[in-house]
């Protein structure tokens, strides 16, 4: 394996220390992620895991420019990635790290050419990072009036099909009442102007997609913690309109009241999940499969990143669930890919992210890798 590091370091006007680091990597480099874990796997027949790109520690929500670079956020690492597979051979060939130091950057999306970062508090844009990921520039900030708080306060952003880009405030505990603009799924335009609430009653959102028929917004939303290990579980929603509330922290699932705030409310007054997901299983990334690689039963249906429990006496997550959909109805959710969790845990799922050839990458923040799975006869 053959690496090299150029680095350039200056400050910018917003306190955020921009490093470019490029690191080469052969095909056999794997991190943290070995051959044989990838041999754990376990998928449908005539689907196959492979590693597209390794050392991207803590590898968060992704995103693809038009030229097939994929932008990665992160949580812990405080940095942004560019991973690029420049011959196009389906693994990665460089992982450049486009900006350090900031805070918990886990979302990223693309408009007009330009690269969108989502800190706690505030929504950043690089310009000119989408046409050339080695190049160092200093970020704007488009809206910088988002809370502070480090619980729920990582972000999954991305742009709807109304051009505006959606932005979540989760809950700044595990169970409270807050308020507005906390528990909600807000939008603005890409200026960062006209800011409003699109949802609410929503814990944590770490993942959302539009429905590629209908145009309606689906995501996941986390649970709370400390009822028990099997309640209450988390949820996968649908939003065909604005100004649903979903429930929290009054209601959990589609029945579960809340111990603590469902005094004297009714499940039966809020928006109830398209499918109860597994308990404590921690459901992050969400994409409708629009590819052509996989058979026709995947077409339009919902991958689910679940990244795992941490407070379940008997673990369960840590795999890719699939959601299968006949109009707006859910008719299935089951299992499509597990194997991080065994005798030990060495993975865990975070986001889901279809490429053009119709594989499909998962980010694994655990193992510091970005997976792909293919199909063939």
């Amino acid at each position: 394996m053959q690496i090299w590091e150029k680095i350039t370091r200056g400050q910018s006007l917003y306190g955020v220390t921009l490093t470019l680091v490029v690191t080469l990597a052969c095909s056999s480099s794997t991190g943290t992620a070995t051959r044989s874990d990838l041999d754990r796997i376990q998928l449908p027949h005539g689907f196959q895991i492979e590693l597209y790109a390794s050392d991207v520690p803590n590898a968060r929500s992704m995103v693809q420019a038009p030229d097939g670079t994929v932008f990665v956020g992160t949580r812990t690492a405080g940095k942004v990635y560019a991973v690029i597979d420049s011959n196009q051979d389906f693994v990665a060939d460089e992982v450049v790290t486009l900006a350090t130091g900031l805070f918990m950057p886990n979302g990223v999306a693309i408009k007009d050419g330009s690269l969108y970062v989502a800190e706690v508090n505030r929504i950043l844009r690089f310009d000119g990072v989408v046409d050339d990921p080695h190049t160092s520039v200093d970020p704007v900030v488009v809206n910088d009036s988002f809370p502070r708080d480090r619980h729920h306060g990582w972000k999954f952003i991305r742009f709807g099909p109304d051009g505006k880009l959606y932005v979540p405030v989760g809950a700044p505990c595990n169970i409270c009442d807050p308020g507005l603009p906390y528990t909600a799924i807000h939008r603005m335009n890409a200026d960062g102007s006209g800011l409003e609430m699109f949802v609410r009653g929503v814990r944590n959102s770490v993942g959302f997609d539009w429905h590629p028929g209908t145009g309606e917004l689906w995501f996941t939303d986390n649970g709370r913690d400390m009822l028990g290990d099997d309640i209450p579980p988390d949820e996968l929603n649908h939003a065909p309109a604005a100004g649903l509330h979903f429930g929290y922290p009054y209601c959990h699932g589609k029945s579960v009241m809340d111990p603590e705030f469902g005094e004297g409310k009714d499940c039966a007054d809020y928006r109830p999940p398209a499918q109860e997901l597994g308990p404590h299983v921690a459901s992050l990334g969400m994409r409708f499969y629009t590819g052509t690689m996989f058979p026709e039963a995947y077409r339009d249906q919902i991958f689910i990143a679940e990244h795992g429990s941490w407070n379940r006496s008997i673990p369960i997550g840590y795999r890719i669930t699939l959601v299968t959909l006949e109009d707006d109805r859910v008719v299935r959710y089951e299992t499509f890919a597990e194997g991080w969790l065994g005798d030990r845990v060495w993975g865990r799922p975070v986001d889901v992210l279809v490429m053009p050839d119709g594989s499909m990458l998962v980010s694994d923040d655990y193992a510091g890798v970005i997976y792909r799975i293919t199909y063939s006869e």
